[in-house]
């Protein structure tokens, strides 16, 4: 079958938009998670928490601005009803961010009677943030369905969205730290393992309810059959997460990275199987990827932007990981001259 430029040039942004979506849920993810998991950590832990992610958070936002930007410039018809639809939780997640980013900083460079409440700021920033993606992404499943069957949908995706977030943040931080840090991360996802995939199995249950057309592609023959090992293998990754948090001395041994990597694949898994749902749509029930998108010609010059763009972004991530990977260590704010004209009375 003989498959046309303008046909192609759509579904390559898709692809596009998509990945970076995936890559910025992953990412900041972990961080989120660990923005979420600090009101149980105690002070000198907090540090090393913040420091785990401090070369990291800020660049794992760079994929949210290349999806949407994707969303806006491609398109644009699709970009106006979601935005339009989601206008309130894109601005409680941009208030939760940028609160985020203020915390980061003026936690140690404010006086310490004030880091307490950066501290707090930098958990509320994280639980905004995740909280209204989980809203967005259970409002996009539905249609935007303001029925009560589509909001309580949303609702339940807001609260499980966090939960897995705080997994990945602890699997991170299992690799990232060592010693009692280490052991209040082992333990946190050891708690919040079995409420994530409770929550999973409820939503996967729930969805054809709310977009009934998942059903025959999901349910129908040989989909059914050819489809299954996508769900065996979330929980062949489930039971890997369950194993190494019940079983210390594996973290102990160096496998504790099995958890945060078999998250990484539940999310991976989940997404694929979303993108497998809706298509060829972009706006579930509405628009079709092809009818959202701008001219031929235009995503032609387009294109070349996101062959320029993509591989700088992707390449600069890998190259940030690889120098700064290896176990956390305190962060240093300003020089030593510096610090010690702060401490030095007056």
């Amino acid at each position: 079958m003989n498959i046309s430029w303008s046909t192609l040039l759509p579904l390559i942004f898709m692809a596009v938009m998509g990945l970076a979506l995936l890559v910025y849920v992953i990412l900041d993810g972990y961080d989120l998670g660990v923005g979420l998991l600090l009101p149980l950590a105690d002070e000198a832990h907090k540090d090393m928490m913040i420091a785990s992610i401090g070369p990291f958070w800020d660049a794992n936002e760079t994929w949210l601005v290349l999806g949407v930007g994707v969303l806006l410039v491609a398109f644009p018809m699709a970009h106006g009803i979601v935005l339009q639809a989601l206008y309130l939780p894109v601005a409680v997640m941009l208030i939760g961010l940028i609160l985020r980013g203020v915390a980061f900083d003026f936690r140690v460079k404010a006086p310490l009677q004030y880091k307490i409440f950066w501290n707090r700021a930098f958990f509320i920033g994280s639980l905004l943030a995740s909280a209204a993606q989980g809203w967005m992404l259970g409002s996009y499943i539905t249609g935007f369905d303001s029925h009560w069957l589509g909001l309580a949908f949303s609702l339940g995706i807001a609260a499980t969205l966090p939960a897995a977030y705080v997994l990945l943040g602890a699997g991170w931080l299992i690799m990232k730290t060592d010693g009692l840090l280490q052991e209040l991360a082992v333990a946190c996802a050891r708690r919040v393992i079995w409420p994530m995939g409770m929550a999973l199995v409820a939503i996967s249950l729930a969805t054809p309810l709310v977009n009934p057309e998942v059903v025959g592609k999901w349910f129908g023959a040989p989909q059914l059959f050819l489809l299954a090992p996508v769900p065996l293998c979330c929980a062949l990754a489930f039971f890997a997460i369950r194993h190494v948090v019940h079983n210390p001395h594996l973290v102990r041994a160096g496998y504790g990275w099995i958890v945060f990597v078999a998250t990484v694949l539940i999310f991976v898994l989940a997404f694929l199987g979303l993108a497998y749902s809706i298509y060829p749509d972009i706006v579930i029930g509405r628009m079709t990827v092809w009818d959202a998108a701008v001219s031929t010609e235009a995503l032609q010059v387009l294109l070349v932007g996101v062959a320029i763009t993509l591989p700088a972004i992707a390449g600069y991530t890998v190259f940030m990981y690889r120098v700064f990977w290896g176990r956390a260590v305190a962060l240093s704010y300003g020089s030593s001259a510096d610090d010690n004209a702060q401490t030095k009375p007056h």
